[in-house]
């Protein structure tokens, strides 16, 4: 990265600094929070940091100060704004999107707390050394979301028993992407299913993408589970809606925006145990003796409305099981 560019990215990103500053100088803890995608469609999931935060008794504003730091899913700006968040001794990190912003924090210090938010793989990334014992300076919550994969193509052949070919949508810029497409061609080979897979890694990338998969025949659609299509979730369910294609969320959030279903780990509680934790290590608590948590929820939603739109009848099986039904 050039010189200009690097001070470029970290003006954009810390404009609040001086504020920080001071209220650090003052006694009020700064929080760092590091997030691989960028605000945009997460405010019901940081709003759920800062209840998790305000039960361990700390307020935004009033007993903390929270740093922000979006890499806009570029993974390669992560290391900088660590190091800047590091440099601004920030009392502790919070990591958020998948095992990259937490590594990246990890290498940027090993003495100042991190807390991390993932659906990666962290005993095998290298962020700890086991779920119970994460050892260092590191803990947090964790969801596998890959393990997930198996279930929703299950629920969805159950939707769309007709569906032969299925289209699905990875992030190339996703870490695990590699691991990702292996298990989306092994789930869709259980299921006597075909598939094609497309990538979007930025905002003008999904309509193409989405529209290819439409035009090699897809009957379907599943939409990789990664942090910078949750930003984009609107537009993601308008393209699959315009292309006609029943399509497999990971999680509740895409079905309330319009998605057909979804199945995955229950983001606002994932959110709001990180922030219990960030008030645990604030009140003295070492992260190497946090076991990793593990939510204990996992919410599968349908939208009738979307279902209708596309000519399709659910199961009675699959509406009483589902946790949220949109109407």
């Amino acid at each position: 990265m050039k010189r200009r560019d690097f001070i470029a990215l970290i003006g954009s990103a810390v404009a609040a600094g001086p504020f920080a500053a001071s209220a650090q100088q003052s006694g009020k803890p700064v929080i760092g929070f590091l997030g691989i995608a960028s605000a945009h469609g997460y405010d019901a999931l940081l709003a759920s940091f800062r209840e998790g935060l305000k039960a361990a008794g700390f307020v935004e504003g009033r007993d903390a100060t929270i740093e922000y730091r979006w890499a806009e899913g570029h993974i390669d700006r992560l290391p900088a704004l660590a190091a800047d968040l590091v440099s601004r001794r920030v009392a502790v990190i919070v990591a958020s999107g998948g095992d990259a912003p937490g590594l990246a924090a990890k290498r940027a210090t090993d003495q100042l707390p991190i807390v991390f938010m993932s659906g990666g793989e962290p005993v095998k990334a290298g962020l700890v050394e086991s779920l119970n014992r994460p050892g260092g300076n590191i803990t947090g919550v964790n969801f596998i979301a890959s393990e997930l994969i198996p279930k929703r193509f299950e629920l969805l052949h159950e939707l769309v028993p007709k569906a032969v070919m299925v289209g699905a949508l990875v992030n190339p810029s996703y870490p695990a992407v590699e691991l990702q497409r292996q298990e989306l061609r092994e789930a869709a080979v259980a299921k006597a299913m075909q598939i094609r897979i497309a990538s979007a890694g930025i905002e003008q990338d999904f309509d193409q993408a989405i529209a290819s998969l439409k035009q090699q025949g897809s009957d379907a659609l599943v939409i990789a589970n990664d942090p910078f299509f949750l930003g984009y979730r609107d537009l993601i369910v308008r393209l699959a809606a315009r292309y006609r294609l029943p399509a497999s969320f990971p999680g509740r959030e895409f079905v309330e925006a319009g998605g057909l279903f979804g199945y995955g780990p229950d983001l606002v509680e994932v959110y709001r145990l990180g922030g219990s934790y960030v008030g645990k290590v604030l009140n003295g608590a070492k992260p190497a003796d946090l076991p990793v948590q593990l939510p204990t929820k996992f919410d599968f939603a349908i939208n009738l409305k979307t279902a209708k739109a596309l000519g399709l009848t659910i199961p009675d099986k699959l509406l009483a099981n589902a946790d949220e039904v949109i109407e």
